[in-house]
């Protein structure tokens, strides 16, 4: 008969945290087949499936497997306390943090350095990319944990909210809604839209209009912030925007007005992503201390 070890709760707990076998494999220092192998006899003993694997995706926690996982990281955290170790020592640990690409301007600068000031003996990586590549490098364990939008974010991911944002329209300064203090999607809807050409983005604007029954026209996709700040300003249409830098010109010195659309459905939280919730005393429950100080 197998007796489950601590060792069983490592991999189990590597792997939720991870997201794949090659990177928990990694983490635990073991081979990709003796990992599989280990989980596959705990899942027999069980007599339940901890994770749902597919050829090709990332293996995803079952219902089951999110409890058995989390009381397991809690029986590895006591083990610890009993041994007199702690997870807080994180000389010569390294951390891996994404981050969303409109986010990154206003975010990944301040979240480094108050990481590498809280944590100066971890090496502190970053990676920015859009959300599709992003959740892969999540899912594949080259990111420990993202700061996005929680937008394309299944619910195998834990998440952490860090703030919340509401969209603006922007608008030239002679434009009839420059002079409004708020607007709402239903009154956008009859105005030419520039939106991100990013794909997930396109579609929760869409939704948003759909949730008041409008139809949007959409005059240009913008491959950029200051493209379709630039855009705006020069009256191809009204930008909506969730990032908006200080200052009030676009990059050719153009005027430029920010409207505050005041829909609460079209507020959209700032969230910090990870396979798992961390354990207490973890570097990535530090990690997340840490951001959600600094992320507003």
């Amino acid at each position: 008969m197998l007796y489950l070890t601590l060792r069983h709760y490592e991999y189990v707990c590597a792997i939720a945290q991870h997201g794949s076998l090659s990177a928990a494999a990694a983490a635990a220092h073991v081979s990709q087949p003796a990992l599989s192998n280990a989980l596959a006899r705990v899942e027999d003993h069980l007599g339940q499936a901890l994770f749902l694997r597919r050829k090709g995706a990332a293996v995803v926690l079952t219902p089951q497997g999110r409890i058995f996982a989390e009381q397991a990281q809690a029986l590895l955290d006591q083990a610890a306390r009993l041994e007199g170790q702690s997870d807080e020592d994180t000389s010569g640990q390294k951390l891996t943090i994404g981050c969303f690409s409109d986010l990154a301007p206003f975010v990944l600068a301040p979240a480094l350095q108050a990481l590498r000031s809280a944590l100066p003996e971890v090496a502190i990586r970053y990676r920015v990319d859009d959300f599709e590549p992003l959740i892969a490098a999540l899912t594949g364990g080259d990111v420990d944990m993202a700061i996005s939008y929680d937008l394309g974010v299944d619910g195998s991911f834990a998440r952490q909210e860090l703030s919340r944002r509401a969209p603006r329209a922007l608008v030239p300064q002679t434009h009839p809604l420059a002079r409004q203090q708020a607007v709402t999607l239903r009154e956008l809807a009859g105005h030419p839209l520039i939106l991100s050409d990013e794909g997930l983005s396109v579609r929760h604007m869409l939704a948003l209009f759909k949730s008041v029954a409008s139809l949007p026209r959409i005059a240009h996709r913008a491959a950029s912030v200051e493209l379709l700040r630039s855009l705006a300003a020069n009256g191809e249409g009204v930008g909506i925007t969730y990032s908006h830098p200080p200052g009030s010109r676009s990059y050719d010195g153009k005027q430029l007005a920010a409207v505050p659309i005041s829909d609460v459905t079209a507020e959209e939280p700032i969230v910090l992503i990870s396979h798992a919730k961390p354990s207490a005393n973890s570097l990535l429950a530090q990690a997340q201390g840490i951001l959600k100080s600094v992320v507003t």
